[in-house]
Order: C-alpha cells, then sequence, then structure tokens
C-alpha cells in the first residue's frame, strides 16, 4: 500500500470554510488550497474580496487559487489582474469558456503572457486540454484543472483522459495538471499513478487519509456497529 510519504502528487485542499483551510493548512501534506464562488456561496461568503484577503493573511507561503466570476472576458481580465495582486502565492482560477460555450483561450494567453499565474478549470475534454497549454506562457506557472471526478460522473473512466492530460503539459514544463473534482480516496492514487502533479480534494476525502491500509474486517465490524448504534438511537421497533 503507498503511503501518504510515497506519494509523488501534490494534495491540495478545496473548500471555503476558513477554519477548514486553515485545518488543512496546518498539515505538512497538503501543499495547496483552492475555492470557487459555489464553495463561498455555499460557506456564506458575501464579501470576496474580504474573504480572500482574510485568508491570505493567514496562509501567505501556500499557493491558493481564487477563480474570477465576470461573464465578460474583459471584465474576467479585470478581475484577475486584481485577484494576482492580492499575493505572490495567488493563482487566478479561469473558466475554459464562458456561459456562452465561447473559449477562453485568448484571455488565458494575455493574461499568462504578462505573468499572472492562471489555473485554467472546468476542462473535461482534450482538445481543451491541448488548446490551453498552447496558450499559456511556458515561462509562467500555471495549473490545468481536468475535472476527472465529473469526467466519471458521465459513466467514462477518467483515467486514460489524465494519463494523454499528463503527456500534453509536457510541451510546458511550469505547466502543472490538476486532478479535480475527486469523488473518492482511490482517486488520489489513481492521478499519482498517472503522473498527474496535483490532486484538489475536499476536506472530507483528505479526512480518510488516516483509513489508509485500515484492515477491512475490522472496518466491516466498525461499520456493523455504526448500523446498530444508529438504529438503537433512532428508537426503532419491530
Amino acid at each position: 500500500m503507498t503511503t501518504i510519504a510515497d506519494l509523488k502528487v501534490k494534495l491540495f485542499a478545496d473548500g471555503a470554510d476558513k477554519a477548514g483551510m486553515l485545518e488543512m493548512y496546518a498539515k505538512p501534506f497538503v501543499k495547496g488550497l483552492t475555492t470557487n464562488p459555489t464553495l463561498m456561496r455555499k460557506a456564506g461568503i458575501s464579501d470576496y474580496k474580504a474573504f480572500a484577503r482574510d485568508i491570505l493573511s493567514a496562509i501567505p507561503d501556500k499557493p491558493i487559487s481564487f477563480e474570477v466570476f465576470s461573464d465578460d472576458f474583459a471584465d474576467m481580465h479585470r478581475q484577475a489582474l486584481e485577484i494576482a495582486s492580492w499575493g505572490d502565492n495567488v493563482y487566478v482560477k479561469l473558466p475554459i469558456t464562458n456561459t456562452k460555450r465561447e473559449p477562453a483561450y485568448e484571455l488565458i494567453r494575455g493574461l499568462s503572457k504578462a505573468g499572472v499565474k492562471v489555473n485554467v478549470t472546468a476542462l473535461m475534454t482534450l482538445d481543451q486540454v491541448r488548446d490551453t497549454v498552447a496558450a499559456l506562457n511556458p515561462r509562467v506557472p500555471s495549473y490545468v484543472s481536468v475535472f476527472a471526478g465529473r469526467i466519471a460522473d458521465t459513466g467514462r473512466d477518467p483515467v486514460p483522459v489524465m494519463a494523454a492530460s499528463v503527456e500534453l503539459l509536457k510541451l510546458n514544463p511550469l505547466a502543472e495538471l490538476i486532478w479535480a473534482s475527486p469523488r473518492e480516496l482511490l482517486n488520489i492514487f489513481q492521478a499519482n499513478a498517472v503522473g498527474c502533479q496535483i490532486i484538489t480534494a475536499t476536506n472530507d476525502i483528505l479526512k480518510k487519509l488516516s483509513l489508509l491500509d485500515y484492515d477491512l474486517g475490522d472496518y466491516s465490524l466498525d461499520t456493523v456497529k455504526m448500523f446498530h448504534k444508529d438504529a438503537t438511537e433512532a428508537g426503532f421497533k419491530l
């Protein structure tokens, strides 16, 4: 069984709850963090900039990705420059298209050329990966986030897509591939096996690392005890 120490893939925590983010930041095996407007809304964040600046004051030394939220490319460019100005450890998340399905490659190209560290997000096809790599500045660090979990949600195996994406990113040594939206702990080891540089995971998945190599007989018994405890506490009767 591969241990956390054996992993080559870097673990990034995905979330928008400050306490949870700081909990994961404190763990040596968490190498970076990401968030997005959906997670922030679920966490009750109302002031985007205030939240981001507060997080960055507490986490100044690990990469953090914050996402633009406009649907207009010119305004995305403006937002991206402001977000990038918040810290040297900031990566700016850019969607691969806007809601009109218009590709964002020129936006990506312009910001990357200007020295902005971008995290291109919501990719799901190899054509998107190929065109994104072509748009990135090879002299500026960047992330390419392929939503492997959402690919799997459609009944497709994401592993071949991720393996092919690893090869495409070899054209740009400063670009790192992110296995995004994992659904289970196993995905960390799949990402590691195909050569992804990074995987993002929510706290609930990362906390399952404590189960690595756990005896399956013991885990079976734990599950039986859980069912019994819940049935007893519910007061079920037949």
